[in-house]
């Protein structure tokens, strides 16, 4: 029998309540399964854990991190903590991300049944694409960096040959594992840029066109940001995945979000060649921290995307099963605000029985 260690970060506010529901279900999987056991190893990290000593994560945890099978976080982090220089404290993307050099931000969007949509006439599955953001470079490699003085700052954006070229070629590999889009059945990677502004842009450009060669059974197309937010709301079923820089990953995943439920129904993966660890998108939510009601899907759905990421596919699915059976019978009910009307242990418990 198989076994994973997994280092996980409780997190911040809602996240311990989220660990919890989740971990519940991967327990009830292993379980099932047989074919495999998973051991927890706690690693404490966040805003609590700034406050307390004065930094995001200790050594020791990162030590644990990097000695694990895979990591499972929480959301981290919370407004009210901020560093001296008024940016928001505990956040672990410099410390795992760029850290544990996880290139690759993946984030699933997905429409599900039983969750409130905006949008007209889009049945479940009808919206179901991947966002893969670059994690280490674009605008968020000057995390912290900027320079100026009370009256005007400038953060740089870097984008590198190398970078890109190992981003976009993920970005294909992961077409190619895909069903294509909904509205047409097409494997497509889908670029958002700005390459008719910034030269930056204009080079991951020219890298993902000359990677898209490489991949000839890939429909490959650009779009610029400001019409791609524009035609996720308006056409969300034309789109497999889309590859694009640090921010405008940020971004648009949670305009996805929005379409789909809300954040609370999307997991997101950060993954490297050694590394990678899974969490959901959103944040630590402290305005409803301890009242039982946060939507642990994206949770959940992290943990499905874990379990895939170490070879344990059928595992993965088998959640994934169970949190649409369950929203499609109305055991585990989402509300127009994200939140789960019957509490996040109730829905853990109605995953686990699908389970």
């Amino acid at each position: 029998m198989k076994n994973y260690r997994i280092a996980v970060i409780p997190g911040d506010n809602i996240g311990p309540e989220l660990m919890k529901a989740a971990l519940a279900v991967l327990e009830a999987t292993q379980k099932v399964d047989g074919g495999f056991t998973l051991e927890f190893e706690t690693c404490l990290a966040g805003a609590a854990h700034y406050t307390e000593h004065g930094t995001a994560m200790s050594d020791e945890a990162i030590a644990a991190c990097r000695a694990a099978a895979s990591v499972f976080k929480a959301p981290v982090g919370d407004p009210a903590v901020r560093t001296p220089e008024g940016i928001e404290a505990g956040l672990l993307g410099g410390v795992l991300r760029t850290g544990l050099d996880l290139y690759a931000n993946v984030r699933p969007v997905k429409l599900y049944p039983g969750t409130p949509t905006p949008l007209h006439g889009y049945q479940p599955g009808g919206i179901d694409y991947v966002i893969i953001r670059e994690n280490t470079e674009g605008l968020y490699a000057s995390r912290g960096k900027g320079v100026g003085g009370p009256n005007a700052m400038a953060d740089t954006m870097i984008v590198t040959r190398a970078g890109t070229e190992r981003v976009v070629r993920f970005a294909f590999e992961a077409a190619k594992k895909r069903n294509g889009a909904p509205a047409d059945g097409v494997r497509r990677v889908t670029c958002v840029e700005k390459s008719n502004v910034l030269r930056s842009f204009a080079l991951f450009r020219e890298i993902f066109l000359e990677i898209a060669g490489e991949y000839p059974g890939v429909e490959a197309e650009t779009i610029y940001p400001d019409a791609a937010a524009q035609a996720l709301v308006m056409n969300p079923a034309h789109y497999d995945v889309l590859v694009m820089e640090n921010l405008l990953g940020d971004i648009l995943s949670d305009l996805g979000g929005g379409t789909i439920g809300g954040l609370g129904m999307c997991p997101g993966g950060n993954i490297g060649d050694q590394y990678a660890y899974f969490e959901p998108v959103h944040g630590s939510a402290p305005d409803i921290a301890g009242l039982d009601i946060a939507n642990p899907a994206s949770q959940i759905l992290a943990g499905a995307m874990m379990l895939d990421h170490i070879g344990e596919e059928s595992a993965a699915r088998r959640i994934e099963s169970a949190l649409w059976l369950a929203l499609e019978e109305g055991e585990l009910s989402i509300d127009e605000r994200g939140r789960a009307n019957r509490g996040t242990m109730s829905a853990a418990e109605a995953v686990i029985a699908r389970i």
